[in-house]
């Protein structure tokens, strides 16, 4: 363990299951404080106790938070701040799929989508900016995806929410970087998750076939990805879409 984070405060939305929970353990292996949010407080606990088996001296908690809850978020944010002092990493990783044909979409497909993905990120930022303002520094890594660059029928919703993500983490990097914080974003492939669990064999045959490295990611080839963009290794980086998604963009 090298311990690249010690002594940081990060924050992680979406941080119990899949790449969340696999950022939230690669933080804590290199000596963070992980604070994961997240919608089910069993699902919480269970993971904080799972982690903390696997690291005993873990600083993990977990607080329950409806990322689709602007209000509940600033709340949040401003208790960590007064306990913590201070957040040096922000994850964005919350994120829902409500895939339709958008002619049979819903406005609550689409509106629970956009909440959930892109607002989120909105009331997340906002949050901690000006405490990271003040320190002059702060990683803020948003995990968008390879829908919102090249699209997916039936996700009209969800590549906008990620196009929209990526987007925002470029106008925030702009605006932040001379004080040294810097916002990047993370675009996975194919992972093996959850939501990908969902995919008919034909569906993810027909993935399989676009990926030049002919496999699915794994959430902890995302979580490097993370750990690289949270740490000092990346001072230099800001504004950037990093895709780590076994070559599928360059097609």
């Amino acid at each position: 363990m090298t311990e690249l984070l010690k002594d940081q405060v990060s924050i992680i939305t979406g941080g119990t299951a899949g790449i969340g929970k696999a950022i939230a353990i690669k933080f804590v292996e290199e000596g963070a404080t992980v604070l994961i949010f997240g919608s089910h407080a069993e699902r919480g606990a269970q993971v904080v106790n799972e982690i903390k088996h696997l690291h005993c001296d873990a600083n993990i908690h977990f607080y329950q938070v409806d990322v689709s809850n602007g209000q509940l978020i600033a709340d949040t944010i401003k208790s960590i701040l007064e306990a913590y002092g201070h957040v040096d990493i922000l994850v964005n990783n919350a994120g829902i799929t409500r895939d339709q044909l958008l002619m049979k979409m819903t406005d609550d497909d689409w509106d629970s989508v956009m909440l959930t993905n892109l607002k989120s990120c909105f009331h997340t930022c906002k949050a901690v900016t000006r405490a990271m303002l003040k320190a002059k520094k702060g990683k803020i890594i948003n995990v968008s995806s390879v829908v919102g660059v090249f699209g997916n029928p039936g996700q009209t919703n969800y590549a906008a929410s990620k196009a929209g993500m990526i987007g925002f983490t470029k106008s925030l990097a702009k605006e932040l970087a001379t004080r040294q914080i810097c916002v990047n974003c993370i675009a996975p492939g194919f992972v093996d998750t959850q939501m990908t669990e969902s995919l008919t064999t034909t569906q993810r045959e027909s993935a399989l076939n676009q990926i030049p490295m002919g496999r699915f990611g794994k959430p902890d080839e995302i979580a490097k990805a993370a750990l690289f963009l949270a740490s000092n290794l990346s001072d230099y980086v800001t504004g950037q879409v990093i895709a780590v998604d076994g070559g599928l963009l360059m097609g």
